[in-house]
């Protein structure tokens, strides 16, 4: 399994557009992509970070849907309002509360 912590950097006037664009891109079509497990959807308390958490399968599941012409649309809608910082990594460790 991969993840990718994906970092966008946004006029706080396009915060709300951002998240709207990138909600509707995993909901019509990223979501339903083979390899596809989950992703959270984060806003910044001061309006200028949306970052998006997705793990998938593998690399290759990502790189696939990736080639898909439906999500491209929104993608390029909203790196006109924002800078994108993609980044994937692997799992090392998860941390959960202990027992005291």
């Amino acid at each position: 399994m991969i993840s990718l912590i994906n970092v966008f950097t946004v006029d706080p006037a396009n915060q709300h557009r951002l998240l709207d664009l990138l909600a509707r891109a995993t909901d019509e079509f990223v979501s339903r992509a083979p390899g596809f497990v989950s992703s959270t959807l984060h806003r910044s308390l001061d309006g200028t970070k949306v970052t998006m958490y997705a793990q998938w399968r593998s690399a290759e599941d990502y790189e696939s849907m990736r080639r898909d012409p439906g999500p491209l649309p929104f993608l390029e809608e909203a790196l006109t309002i924002a800078k994108f910082e993609p980044g994937m990594y692997e799992i090392v460790r998860t941390f959960t509360p202990t027992d005291r």
